[in-house]
């Protein structure tokens, strides 16, 4: 039962501190795909790597990751509320050409930024072409341009 406590607890406390990093820190990864990657690796490490850790072991921590993620990914379509405490909501930084600074200091992304994925997605060069920039639920921006 230690095992599956631990992992439990490993999880949500990457899960929180995933939350607390922000967006723009996980990029095109969601926090659950992070949490889950980073633990399953490290179960398997030491599954592999130490002798006092069993194969058992690493399997019931991996089956108990795999569970939560599954418990989580089904509370989240039930529940809206759940899913928006823990993936956030896309969140405007860019409207009508000018830089929301407040919102941008707080998701901790820059005007470079955003003129980046401008340029990428758009071939935008300049601010101004953009309508709207989406700060998304997972890190990526999406520019709408103007008409």
């Amino acid at each position: 039962m230690d095992p599956v406590v631990r992992s439990a607890s490993v999880y949500f406390i990457l899960l929180i501190f995933l939350r607390l990093a922000g967006r723009r820190t996980l990029m095109q990864m969601t926090s659950f795909d992070l949490v889950l990657l980073l633990i399953i690796g490290e179960a398997t490490q030491n599954a592999l790597l130490q002798s006092d850790s069993s194969v058992t072991n690493a399997v019931l921590v991996i089956l108990t990751l795999i569970s939560l993620d599954i418990a989580f990914s089904y509370i989240k379509q039930r529940v809206p509320v759940v899913a928006r405490w823990m993936d956030g909501l896309p969140m405007i930084i860019v409207r009508d050409g000018r830089p929301l600074k407040d919102l941008m200091v707080k998701a901790r992304v820059s005007e470079i930024d955003v003129l980046t994925a401008a340029r990428e997605s758009q071939g935008l060069q300049r601010m101004e072409q953009i309508k709207y920039a989406v700060l998304e639920t997972t890190g990526s921006i999406s520019i709408i341009p103007r008409s």
